[in-house]
């Protein structure tokens, strides 16, 4: 598999009143995470700018790029991206492992009545491990035999969710993580699922997993 990179740019759009009376009611309870001491417990935390997130989904759905409605967040925060690519009509999932983060995007969807569905655990699914590398973080594979020879399944899955049938998987990387998050992607979707990294200048970037005709 390999990753392509494709020419999407973000076209500016109104957001429904909806998502408006979402995004104000997520604020209140992100202010008062935040006074309860968020900021000291996460210090390199930067929120992503909801709007210019929702433009992006919004413009890929209306593309004609995607090949399904299966939304999947990693690190999923507050869950206000799940919350919004629900409210576009997609099945959105929220990927956090954060227990605390987790309760809070649960309850705003709730009580807002909105179908979301957040998971608390790791963006690694089972048998995946992270090391530090040069530059940043590496990816570790499972082991496909064991040591004597036996084919191992290394079928990537999370509790509740198969990565393989997620069309569009979104992230807002930390600072340094963005390759680590591109080689998570190639390794765990399948063809044609989309990745949108949201960066923190604000911009965004859209890759897409194909086949490598070489392989």
């Amino acid at each position: 598999m390999s990753l392509e990179q494709l020419n999407v740019i973000s076209k500016p759009c109104e957001i429904p009143d909806e998502v408006t009376a979402m995004l104000a009611e997520a604020e209140q309870r992100c202010d008062a995470f935040f006074e309860a001491g968020l900021d000291r417990r996460y210090p390199r935390y930067l929120p992503s700018n909801p709007k210019k997130v929702f433009a992006a989904i919004a413009t890929l759905k209306e593309s004609g790029i995607l090949r399904g409605d299966v939304f999947c967040e990693w690190g999923s925060g507050f869950g206000i991206a799940t919350c919004m690519a629900s409210l576009l009509g997609f099945k959105a999932y929220g990927i956090e492992i954060e227990d605390g983060l987790v309760k809070l995007s649960t309850e705003l969807a709730q009580d807002l009545s909105i179908p979301a569905e957040y998971l608390c655990t790791s963006y690694l699914p089972e048998g995946y491990e992270e090391c530090e590398g040069i530059g940043g973080k590496d990816l570790l594979p499972p082991q496909a035999t064991t040591s004597g020879g036996a084919i191992i399944d290394t079928t990537p899955l999370y509790d509740g969710l198969d990565p393989g049938e997620v069309d569009l998987f979104f992230v807002y990387p930390w600072p340094g993580q963005e390759e680590f998050m591109m080689e998570l992607f190639d390794e765990v979707a399948s063809e044609d699922a989309i990745l949108l990294i949201y960066q923190a200048d604000g911009e965004t970037t859209v890759h897409r997993q194909s086949f490598n005709d070489e392989n």
